[in-house]
């Protein structure tokens, strides 16, 4: 399996302003705004002109959306997509991973599932459940010792004593 596996895009359809429709490998069929995006960079804005915006298509072996001179990563827009669809990116969980500087060992350890489920989720081979995100949540607002489990949330105090 490729560490750097991503769902390739199959179907890319501009529709409302700024607004894609798009069918990946994985079976999913999800829309993204992607104007924020354009707005706060400025090497985006010309597709900001609806006439542009509606040129887009499907890059080069489904790795992204094309216009005539910008392109958005498959990975970059299914991320969006998910999270504008109320669902965790995988592009979250690596944040998570990330800010508590933890290894796929570690993650996993800290979450009780597997390395390879750490994996599959790093990498967007699987959807990530809502009941493991609360759980990467939990954990980091408790940042329980190794090997246990937190008997409550810390209060106010010890959590920004924590974070600071």
């Amino acid at each position: 399996m490729s560490e750097f596996f991503h769902p390739k895009l199959l179907v890319v359809e501009p529709s409302t302003p700024y607004r894609l429709h798009t069918q990946w490998s994985t079976g999913e069929t999800l829309e993204v705004d992607v104007e924020p995006v354009l707005r706060s960079t400025p090497a985006l804005e010309r597709l900001l002109v609806p006439k542009v915006f509606a040129k887009a298509h499907l890059a080069e072996w489904g790795h992204g959306v094309e216009w005539f001179d910008a392109e958005l990563g498959a990975d970059n827009v299914y991320a969006w997509a998910k999270e504008q669809a109320g669902e965790v990116s995988h592009q979250m969980f690596n944040g998570w991973m990330h800010r508590n500087a933890l290894s796929i060992n570690t993650a996993a350890e800290a979450l009780g599932i597997s390395r390879r489920m750490v994996i599959y989720y790093r990498t967007a081979h699987k959807s990530i459940p809502r009941a493991i995100w609360l759980a990467c949540l939990g954990w980091e607002a408790t940042r329980p010792p190794p090997k246990t489990l937190p008997r409550a949330l810390p209060t106010a105090r010890e959590y920004a004593r924590v974070h600071a």
